[in-house]
């Protein structure tokens, strides 16, 4: 389990076969993780621009963080980057623009973090930054943006991202949805 020593990370890039996963995943995080951040209207004002983006586990920029327990693999972690220009959000996200960035031109993006709420703090948010990261400075690209929620914003500024802007959107059940544009020079 978490407080076990012995547990330790591995990382690879996702395939559809593990979008269920992936999907389990994201539920337990927005649940449980946005808590101490966002009321119960926010977080599911949140979840209009939250999901699984499939273009990126067809780009192969996604990534599984997994260990083992029990003779059971389990997946602990997902994110990764992306080459196109959709800043956040899911397949369903509206206003989406999947069209490819140019690495001279264009930033990268970091795209669509969680951390299994038994799992959180224990680096698995940086190892994902990372991973895109340096994936995207081999792609060619010399800046990286993302979006982020509230709940995620220090660590990403711990990680060395500026706040850009900031946009507010009103979601379906009328409450806010706050993301925030971070950037980075790679």
């Amino acid at each position: 389990m978490p407080n076990d020593p012995k547990c330790e990370l591995s990382h690879r890039l996702a395939t559809k076969d593990d979008v269920p996963a992936i999907m389990e995943l994201m539920r337990l995080a927005i649940a449980e993780n946005m808590k101490a951040f966002l009321s119960a209207a926010e977080i599911e004002a949140a979840q209009e621009t939250m999901g699984v983006d499939r273009t990126l586990l067809q780009d192969q920029t996604y990534f599984v963080i997994e260990t083992e327990h029990e003779g059971r693999t389990l997946v602990v972690g997902c994110g990764g980057w992306g080459k196109r220009k959709t800043l956040y959000g899911g397949d369903h996200t509206v206003g989406r623009d999947d069209s490819l960035s140019d690495p001279a031109v264009d930033p990268a993006r970091i795209r669509a973090m969680y951390t299994h709420p038994q799992w959180t703090r224990r680096g698995i948010g940086t190892l994902l930054l990372t991973l895109g990261e340096n994936a995207a400075r081999q792609a060619g690209f010399k800046t990286i943006e993302l979006g982020s929620t509230i709940p995620g914003e220090p660590l990403y500024y711990a990680r060395g991202y500026r706040e850009v802007s900031r946009v507010t959107h009103i979601a379906a059940n009328g409450s806010e949805n706050v993301v925030i544009k971070m950037s980075k020079a790679l």
